[in-house]
């Protein structure tokens, strides 16, 4: 088991297709974990939601959040970000440019432009999560 350092943890996360599973703080203090297709974007997170999910109401409410990304195979890594996260609602442009960036990493260049389209409409809303804390780790099980 090895630390990675912020060069590797960043790497790891953005490899692939890698879905990430965040957590948001229930009003009753309950956890609530979903997958998201998320990019970094600088030192941020970005990731786009509904405006009526639970994950937007619990970050309106709330703005912890950690959110993990692993690698299920041996001998397995995992990196996991605790952050405090900001619904925004941008311009249509720029939203486009997010949805679209979003889905080019999960569904490749062909479908990447209909996704965009499909995800950048009133209503949707992107989030920003700034780390607060890393925890990276390799070779878990080596």
């Amino acid at each position: 088991m090895q630390p990675m350092s912020e060069k590797e943890w960043r790497e790891f996360i953005m490899q692939g297709t890698r879905t990430g599973n965040l957590a948001t703080v229930r009003a009753d203090g309950r956890p609530h974990v979903m997958p998201v297709w998320f990019l970094l974007d600088g030192n941020d997170l970005v990731f786009t939601t509904w405006h009526d999910t639970f994950k937007a109401r619990d970050i309106q409410r709330d703005g912890r959040v950690a959110l993990s990304v692993d690698d299920k195979h041996f001998p397995f890594s995992f990196v996991m970000i605790e952050g405090r996260a900001k619904l925004l609602s941008p311009q249509p442009a720029e939203l486009l440019r997010y949805t679209t960036a979003i889905a080019r990493r999960y569904v490749g260049d062909e479908r990447a432009e209909a996704y965009g389209k499909r995800n950048a409409v009133p209503g949707e809303l992107l989030v920003r999560v700034c780390p607060t804390k890393v925890v990276a780790t390799r070779d878990v099980a080596g």
